[in-house]
């Protein structure tokens, strides 16, 4: 039985993912930590701290099918130690002369938030990979529809045209920013943490400087310039990169949650038969996807709110701090982790419904062309004037439930603007200014990865 949805059978698809689950749970954990404490030891060899001989029977016996988990969860509770239980398991398994030098002279902080950055370094790789996989489909879909017109819309209403085109690029060139963000902070953030009781590796003497270099070296992470007990800026970081990844994720869905509204109808999310939306509206076919996106970027926020609460800590330890990451971390991992797959779902299955939008945007009867004729009267009765005009003669007209240019032509002062030049302003591809070129811009600039 599962007391959180996260691990339960029947719903935890929609709160993580297997991949991330695996990094995550106990044995993922475990087999992480059984590796690092095999590398402190190799390392600790390296620079003759301990027997090189030690280090490689510590190497040899490190293994989840060596380790007792049972015997593991029974220490840790017993001891009220956050590794202590691993340790005596591991020892248990070890002869007698490498059992002293297993964890040798390092503290819990130094284990576990190591971990903590060989995590965010395999979740940085699989979060960069899917938002790939969703800026190359949204730029798919912006040189697909590049010319496709639709209404803009600002505060829930109908602006301009624009193009669909122009849409997904704004999504691409978002999604190419947080591949961006990944990258450029992947060196800040994958460090290892080995600092002993205070951070001054004491304990290790003269050969400390040598054994952090060996230590990241080996585990494939960087050096931290001075040791992170409780300067948590790192892990606040990432959770707050998750939580933007999250947020635009969110964002692209709340559009799409949207814009397939029946009343407006331009895009819809693949439909797979057999999935219910109703138990007592038959007929429904629900937004699942874009909805569910929403809710995960919440999540993800949520925590990232908490990671930051944790940059105030007390002195050179304190587990207030760290111990909370511990929950709030795999919880913006897992969400995140699921927005991802599931954002690379919906855009691969998002249809387009180009007839709608050229439908939507004849509905309007012309007057989200009004920017056009503004700027025509503009350089004539000065910008402030023409727009007064303009308001004057959109307001009479959409209340006496007249067309856009039939508004205009009932105005005198608008007579300056002969017919040709006014079926000009109201062609819809006038009034798209430069969406396509931004469109073609957008393309050129994605970043090659």
């Amino acid at each position: 039985m599962s007391a959180h949805p996260v691990d339960s059978r029947f719903f935890g698809h929609l709160w993580g993912t297997d991949e991330v689950r695996a990094l995550l749970d106990d044995e993922g954990r475990i087999a992480a930590w059984l590796d690092i404490l095999a590398v402190l030891a190799e390392a600790q060899g390296d620079v003759g701290l301990i027997p090189v001989e030690a280090a490689r029977v510590i190497r040899e016996h490190a293994r989840m099918d060596n380790v007792d988990l049972d015997l593991v969860a029974e220490q840790t509770r017993s001891s009220g130690h956050s590794t202590m239980g691993l340790i005596r398991a591991l020892r248990a398994t070890l002869p007698e002369d490498a059992r002293e030098w297993v964890y040798y002279g390092a503290t819990v902080q130094d284990l576990s938030d190591t971990w903590a950055s060989l995590l965010t370094q395999r979740l940085t790789d699989i979060v960069g990979r899917d938002v790939i996989a969703m800026r190359d489909r949204a730029a798919a879909l912006a040189r697909e529809h590049r010319d496709i017109p639709m209404a803009g819309r600002t505060h829930g209403q109908p602006g301009l045209p624009i193009t669909f085109g122009f849409k997904a690029a704004g999504w691409a060139a978002e999604l190419d920013r947080q591949l961006r963000r990944l990258a450029e902070s992947r060196a800040r953030r994958e460090v290892v943490q080995l600092g002993g009781a205070l951070g001054t590796m004491q304990f290790w003497g003269e050969a400390a400087p040598a054994l952090l270099g060996r230590f990241a070296e080996r585990l494939g992470l960087h050096e931290p310039e001075i040791a992170w007990l409780t300067a948590r800026d790192r892990v606040a970081e990432f959770v707050t990169l998750l939580a933007s990844v999250a947020g635009t994720i969110g964002r692209i869905g709340n559009e799409v949650f949207q814009l397939q509204r029946p009343e407006i109808g331009e895009v819809r999310e693949a439909f797979t038969p057999g999935t219910v939306g109703s138990i007592t509206m038959p007929h429904k076919r629900n937004p699942e996807h874009s909805e569910h996106l929403v809710t995960l970027s919440r999540v993800v926020r949520a925590q990232a709110g908490l990671a930051l609460e944790g940059m105030v800590g007390e002195h050179e330890r304190d587990g207030r701090a760290w111990k909370t990451e511990w929950l709030l971390l795999p919880e913006a991992c897992l969400a995140t982790g699921a927005s991802c797959a599931l954002g690379r779902q919906m855009l691969d299955g998002l249809e387009v419904d180009a007839e709608r939008m050229a439908a939507n945007l004849a509905g309007h009867r012309g007057y989200l062309m009004s920017e056009s004729v503004l700027r025509a009267l503009s350089d004539r009765l000065g910008k402030h004037t023409a727009h007064d005009v303009v308001y004057e003669a959109s307001m009479r007209g959409i209340d006496g439930g007249l067309d856009f240019r039939t508004a205009l032509r009932s105005d005198e002062r608008l007579a300056i603007i002969d017919d040709d030049e006014l079926d000009r302003l109201l062609d819809v591809r006038t009034a798209l200014g430069t969406a396509i070129a931004i469109v073609d811009r957008v393309l050129a600039g994605l970043s090659r990865r």
